[in-house]
């Protein structure tokens, strides 16, 4: 019996490459799970805060936060935007900058850990981040992330609970330990079978080389073990 790959993900709800990632991820495993000997893979996300100290109300667009958090120009935040929204539509996202509401994500990734205990912690990432990015949603607001723990298929009623308990904060504190333990200091970081690094939104066709590469390790192990 070989045993799946784990891909354990750094990242956070308010990183536009972390979208950019999470979609090529996708796409990479996608296009290796058409080979005759598919890898199996499991992949399970963990939480970063970017920007910790970032109020749940930010006063101001993305252009501000971008000024005052780099030391940046308007004109340069822009440019970054720009790119980034660039390289999103080539992922097949379209970025909404100019509704986007800054926020402080704590809560968010809150909420990540209750739908990873219910089994719907990709479909919650995978709400969470279209509607920072592309709809304007408020995702540091209880009303907001409970509406679309909802959409996710969770029960609102027990997302709203897990959010007023603060019952999974832990468990994001303990992912933000184990990242400081692992040197990661950027992300989307990708942590594979737990010895292998791989940072950045890298592309599609790069996360469908690495699933085939370390699956061919699993099988030669396996083989191994049986020989």
């Amino acid at each position: 019996m070989t045993e799946p790959i784990k891909i354990d993900v750094w990242s956070d709800i308010a990183c536009p490459w972390c979208y950019i990632g999470k979609r090529n991820l996708e796409k990479g495993l996608a296009e290796a799970s058409h080979d005759d000997d598919a890898p199996e893979v499991e992949v399970t996300y963990h939480s970063f805060e970017l920007s910790p100290d970032t109020p749940v109300d930010f006063e101001g667009g993305e252009t501000d936060y971008l000024s005052s958090h780099k030391g940046i120009s308007h004109d340069q935040a822009r440019q970054m935007l720009d790119r980034v929204t660039g390289v999103a539509a080539d992922a097949g996202l379209e970025y909404r900058f100019d509704v986007l509401k800054h926020t402080n994500t704590v809560k968010a990734h809150e909420l990540l850990h209750f739908a990873k205990a219910q089994g719907r912690q990709l479909e919650l990432a995978e709400r969470l981040m279209s509607a920072y990015f592309t709809e304007g949603r408020h995702l540091g607001r209880e009303d907001e992330l409970v509406s679309l723990a909802a959409d996710a298929g969770l029960d609102g009623d027990a997302a709203r609970d897990a959010l007023r308990s603060g019952r999974y904060l832990a468990a994001v504190r303990a992912d933000q330990a184990q990242a400081a333990a692992y040197g990661i200091n950027g992300v989307p970081f990708f942590v594979i079978d737990g010895k292998y690094g791989v940072s950045g939104a890298q592309p599609a066709e790069a996360f469908a080389q690495i699933a085939r590469q370390v699956w061919a390790e699993h099988r030669e192990a396996s083989e191994d073990a049986v020989a």
